[in-house]
């Protein structure tokens, strides 16, 4: 087995790793990824100011509404591990313009949709495409950036995937704002096909071609057991308003045997040396990418569920319209954006430790939110939490970003697609978990008292526990490098994830 280190080419734009000559197009390339990434990831949170609506307009029952959230996320998630494998194996330009094209399809179809069946199924499709296309971002900068390039390229994707999630309610209220009217939600949808639509022909001119692997087994048994372990997983998570939860409980252990036989599978395939879907010495032999996984879904947890519990809130308890909502949280998504792409460019040097400083400030940011939101009077406790939320926001930046580069950027290039699949399947499944758990405890508090601020506090509170989670198995493994980097005679403040750390390939 080979080694190399991390950076491979001490953080020189133009140097050699593994034969890399860097593309002159690459930075152009990358907005142009980022640009698409951005609209699907923001579709998971953009459309829940506009449910009311939606239920009224197409004559639609709670539970039928709540698939247009809900059936995308699951089938964004469903597609993750396979569509990372398939731009692995094949061409990753080709399957990201496609299901980008598909993703504009499906939006147009989405914003045309008479009728509620219709809805759902164009966004289960649009949410296939979205997940066809999201492994391919990451997968890209690996393949197009090297050393501290990289670590900037991953700030700015990490300050994506931050930013989309909490900027959903405040876009989504825009738009609902802008136009005007019982149609004015199908803009939701329509924004994206210009949007769309120039990103296709700019990504046509200049994403790179993939080197077609020599091995580009695609493994169909396992694309069956991992799609039915995160299906039977998520299911009952995505019913939860409708007492899936309760009902359907089994497909947890259902969904837990089939993911044990999916890894027992994997195994298999590597000891007959064919290609798995998922290789499971990316958890065992790449320096990070087991812990940041862990780290990534943990946080997602507590994360996702929070925006729809502070939209609960400020639109029900307050009297909030959906864009006074949104904007009563946009200091999160400004401060995670200012620290987003300025933590990628520190990770080499702060490593693991700024992931534990993230987290410490998300959670005193959060936190506090929540307490100045239960005693501050009503009518200034919003505008008090405001500096409170950006220095949770600046937390966030520190979370994401830094942990999507040391996750991910000692795989192997040939491996990165299904690494970025699998990374983001755990995120994804955190997401799920935690909007039907913070929404719901807040619903279980609403209706013992009708105290919002009870339930918001409760709520809150939970997504916390998740976020400390995630806190403490970051500050475990920042003591673990410490302990290692002692152990060599290097100097303790130096970074875990520093250039010393080797990549197997």
């Amino acid at each position: 087995m080979s080694t190399s280190t991390a950076s491979g080419d001490g953080g020189q734009p133009g140097a050699r790793d593994d034969g890399h000559r860097p593309d002159p197009h690459r930075w152009r390339a990358l907005w142009v990824t980022l640009v698409a990434g951005f609209m699907s990831l923001l579709d998971v949170t953009i459309v829940a100011v506009a449910l009311p609506t939606i239920q009224r307009e197409l004559h639609a029952s709670p539970a039928q509404v709540q698939w247009v959230v809900s059936g995308y996320a699951l089938s964004f998630a469903l597609a993750l591990v396979t569509a990372g494998r398939l731009g692995d194996a094949l061409d990753r330009r080709r399957i990201f313009l496609f299901a980008l094209s598909g993703f504009v399809l499906f939006s147009a179809a989405c914003g045309a949709a008479p009728s509620i069946t219709l809805l759902v199924v164009a966004r289960l499709a649009q949410g296939l495409a979205a997940g066809f296309m999201a492994p391919q971002n990451s997968a890209l900068i690996q393949q197009m950036f090297r050393g501290a390039e990289r670590g900037r390229a991953f700030g700015f994707f990490g300050a994506t995937v931050g930013v989309s999630s909490a900027v959903g309610p405040l876009a989504g209220g825009a738009i609902l704002a802008l136009a005007s009217g019982p149609q004015g939600w199908r803009w939701i949808f329509y924004v994206n096909v210009p949007i769309g639509i120039l990103a296709v022909l700019l990504g046509r001119r200049l994403l790179p071609r993939t080197k077609r692997s020599g091995r580009g087994h695609v493994d169909v048994p396992g694309i069956l057991l991992l799609g039915l372990g995160v299906l039977t997983l998520m299911y009952p998570l995505v019913q939860a308003e409708s007492g899936g939860l309760g009902g359907l409980w089994w497909l947890f252990l259902v969904g837990a045997a089939l993911l044990a036989a999916f890894v027992r599978w994997q195994r298999r395939l590597v000891a007959r040396d064919t290609q798995p879907l998922l290789d499971p010495r990316l958890f065992t032999t790449v320096r990070g990418y087991a812990v940041g996984a862990g780290v990534g879904t943990l946080y997602f947890i507590g994360f996702s569920g929070v925006w729809l519990v502070f939209a609960l809130f400020y639109q029900h308890g307050l009297g909030f319209s959906p864009l006074r909502s949104g904007l009563a949280v946009t200091p999160f998504a400004v401060g995670s954006a200012c620290a987003a792409v300025i933590a990628g460019r520190l990770v080499d040097r702060f490593g693991r430790l700024l992931t534990v400083c993230g987290l410490s400030g998300v959670i005193l940011g959060l936190g506090g939110t929540a307490l100045l939101l239960r005693l501050a009077p009503l009518d200034t406790a919003p505008w008090l939490a405001a500096p409170v939320l950006f220095l949770g926001g600046l937390g966030s930046g520190c979370v994401v970003s830094p942990n999507i580069t040391m996750t991910l950027r000692d795989v192997p290039v040939r491996m990165a697609g299904a690494a970025g699949g699998a990374l983001q399947t755990g995120q994804r499944l955190g997401a799920a978990v935690g909007t039907a758990a913070l929404p719901g405890l807040f619903y279980v508090v609403l209706g013992h008292g009708h105290d919002y601020r009870g339930a918001l506090v409760t709520a809150l509170s939970a997504g916390l526990v998740g976020m400390a989670a995630s806190l403490a198995l970051a500050t475990y493994d920042w003591l673990h490098d410490r302990r290692a980097q002692s152990s060599r005679g290097a100097c303790p403040d130096e970074v875990a994830h520093s250039p010393v750390h080797a990549r197997h390939s």
